[in-house]
């Protein structure tokens, strides 16, 4: 497989993401004179139906946005919080020493229908049925059941059949279904046309319309469903729950790096771990390096560990002095302090710094015992070894007019927890990011967010906006995505063959997922790199596990270089797309 070259176009826009329906969905819009934002959140909420083993509306979203007309990044937080009754004493009476990674329990209010709304209703200009059509029309008529669909439902058939008998009859009716065989889903069909109709009936103002659906989902019928299904059923998640939250929309974390601005979502989620690896980059030449040399990959990697490291140690929403942490994380003299600590050898260690002098504190580790009784833990992500057993999505948009959209949804995956027949969906299990320790940043407590790994990325290029990009993958999400912009930024590749070069990531770091396994020093590799740079890796102490050539990272990314739009999406996994006119 050779590199190519980027799409482009400048007619109307482009679209990456991890769905064709989904990008072509999102291409209609903006061919039918709809904006980024309308274009974003129509695909968006096709993605929910068509890769429902992947996000759903159950689920969340963060949103990176670029608005030309406010010369602005925004980040819009799609992440719903814990319920009020999910205290650390809550899951201690049920004997838990840690939230399932399944089930009711590790439901959080389910932010995705929100996030999406909130964009639209800012900065786009569709009505909510024009952008909702294509859901509710492949919901209803159908869609081709890719691989990924069918291995996630074979996988989980005896847990539904013995276990969850309302999702074995919205999965099941048939058996397993078959690759390529038409799936719909009339529930999420019936819940969206009835959300439309009564927003419709409310008034015929657009934006009284959002705000009509927003109260049916959060303060009507869709809460009271999800409510009562959750305690039915012996979950924490109740009505009032939904009716006490909404989106926000806050400011991006940024750092300047080489003359781009790179922002992210704040740390309540992973993506100031993107910030501090180039933080810590920053000191380093990598160009005199070579782009991929032993040497350019041993830097990368060893910065990743440190970052990786104050991310364990310091991120989350459950402390009050989680902003100014993050300022001192990236603080010039912090980042020159901890670049101290890279040598020539591999760490084995994980290391977190101490911002402005604050002590760190590592939560303690359940052992894989400690785990046993909490089943279906984990995400349902890309493994190391590049083979996909479920995971995220993740949708790019750039319009005519500049406008930029980077978003990363992802929970309430069919295999979350059991189908709400009522509404057509479940909910999602983000609440497993949370830790059952108190005092920690990302400890649980009543209506905080999870620290959660979706990280959606913006980067500007001499203060003007520039590229959209992002991809699927937990825990490697910011790591995937940094080889990616540093292959563009220090190796001079194009976004194709950017996102087409050889990619590695580090698996030192625990797990964001239950039961949160880490394994220190071990760096997978796609084995493209060749025999000679794998083995100068192992000869600076790397625990190198050499994998498939075209196996790691599901990146997707969208640009603007003056009236040029340029798009680029991953081969590897058959999934990726790009399209543009």
């Amino acid at each position: 497989m050779q590199p190519t070259r980027p799409l482009l176009t400048g007619s109307f826009g482009m679209v990456g993401s991890t769905h064709w329906l989904a990008t072509g969905a999102a291409m209609s819009v903006l061919e039918r004179g709809g904006n980024a934002f309308d274009a974003a959140a129509a695909g968006g909420f096709v993605l929910q139906v068509v890769e429902p083993h992947l996000n759903g509306p159950g689920g969340e979203v963060p949103i990176i946005v670029w608005s030309e007309a406010q010369q602005a990044v925004q980040v819009v937080c799609g992440q719903g919080v814990s319920p009020a009754a999910a205290t650390i004493d809550a899951f201690g009476s049920r004997g838990l020493a840690a939230i399932p990674g399944t089930g009711l329990l590790a439901a959080t209010v389910p932010g995705a229908f929100d996030g999406w709304l909130t964009m639209l209703e800012r900065w786009g200009t569709w009505r909510l049925r024009d952008v909702l059509n294509y859901a509710i029309s492949y919901a209803r008529n159908g869609f081709p059941a890719i691989a990924g669909i069918c291995a996630t439902i074979r996988a989980v058939e005896q847990m539904f059949t013995a276990d969850w008998p309302t999702s074995a009859a919205a999965w099941l009716s048939d058996g397993v279904p078959a690759v390529g065989s038409t799936l719909r889903s009339p529930g999420l069909a019936d819940t969206y046309e009835r959300i439309v109709g009564a927003a419709e009936a409310s008034t015929t103002d657009r934006d009284g319309q959002l705000v009509a659906a927003r109260d049916a989902w959060y303060r009507g019928w869709v809460a009271d469903a999800f409510g009562s299904f959750s305690a039915t059923h012996g979950g924490l998640l109740s009505a009032d729950d939904l009716a006490s939250w909404c989106a926000t929309v806050e400011p991006p974390a940024t750092y300047d790096y080489r003359g781009y601005t790179v922002c992210k979502t704040q740390a309540w989620g992973q993506g100031p771990v993107f910030l501090q690896q180039l933080a810590l980059l920053d000191g380093f030449d990598l160009e005199a390096m070579g782009h991929l040399s032993p040497d350019y990959l041993h830097t990368v990697v060893e910065c990743s560990k440190l970052a990786f490291a104050d991310r364990e140690a310091w991120y989350g929403d459950s402390t009050p002095d989680v902003g100014e942490r993050h300022v001192s994380l990236l603080a010039p003299e912090y980042s020159a302090r901890r670049r101290d600590l890279i040598d020539a050898a591999a760490s084995k260690e994980l290391r977190p710094g101490a911002p402005a002098g604050a002590r760190p504190r590592l939560p303690s580790y359940p052992t894989v015992h400690e785990m046993a009784g909490a089943a279906g833990t984990g995400e349902p992500t890309v493994r190391s070894s590049g083979e996909t057993r479920g995971d995220t999505c993740h949708i790019d948009v750039v319009d005519k007019v500049g406008n930029l959209v980077s978003a990363t949804p992802s929970g309430g995956w069919l295999q979350s927890s059991p189908h709400i027949p009522e509404l057509g969906f479940c909910l999602g299990t983000r609440a497993q990011m949370f830790w059952l320790e108190p005092g920690l940043p990302s400890s649980l407590m009543p209506g905080v967010r999870p620290r959660t790994t979706l990280s959606p990325s913006i980067a500007l290029r001499d203060g003007a906006p520039w590229l959209a990009f992002g991809t699927p993958g937990g825990d490697q999400q910011d790591q995937w995505s940094l080889a990616f912009f540093l292959a563009v930024v220090h190796g001079g590749l194009d976004l194709q063959a950017a996102i087409e070069a050889p990619s590695y990531h580090s698996e030192h770091m625990p797990s964001s997922f239950a039961p949160r396994p880490a394994q220190p020093n071990r760096l997978v590799v796609e084995d493209r790199l060749g025999g000679e740079v794998i083995d100068g890796l192992r000869r600076r102490g790397h625990g190198v596990a050499a994998v498939g050539p075209w196996s790691l990272g599901r990146m997707s990314a969208v640009a603007r270089e003056g009236d040029r739009r340029l798009g680029a999406a991953n081969p590897r996994g058959a999934q990726g797309y790009a399209a543009g006119r």
